[in-house]
């Protein structure tokens, strides 16, 4: 396999979640404790799953393709929107910060979306006890 081309970058007959996971968040200039901290979760679990031992939650995922600025569809199988591959050149300081923006609204988004199903299920139930009275 050449590394040299763009369509090397990240070949998904070759690549696993993990390394996915490890390259995207690489180029996206966050360490596993960046990660770790802005989805939430314990730095062994960063490491569980760039070294394929343990996969994310739905939302977990859907966090992390916000932040990273890959699609999920990349993420799970290789196939999609990934990350740019190196030498593809640097972005200017202003759309690194709204690229950086958008990743942060991206991971409120989702956390916002769990909370809502959280609290859409809790009334739920509640309504279905309050009609049993």
């Amino acid at each position: 396999m050449t590394t040299d081309t763009t369509d090397s970058w990240f070949d998904p007959d070759v690549t696993t979640f993990g390394d996915r996971v490890a390259g995207a968040r690489e180029r996206a200039g966050m360490s596993q404790e960046d990660l770790a901290r802005r989805l939430g979760v314990k730095l062994k679990t960063i490491k569980a799953w760039e070294n394929d031992l343990a996969e994310p939650r739905a939302n977990k995922l859907s966090m992390m393709s916000g932040l990273l600025n890959v699609s999920l569809l990349w993420l799970l199988s290789g196939e999609g929107e990934g990350p740019d591959a190196p030498g593809t050149g640097e972005l200017s300081s202003d759309i690194t910060g709204m690229l950086t923006e958008i990743r942060d609204i991206r991971a409120q988004l989702a956390l916002s979306t769990d909370r809502l199903g959280r609290l859409e299920k809790t009334l739920r139930a509640r309504l279905r006890e309050q009609a049993g009275e």
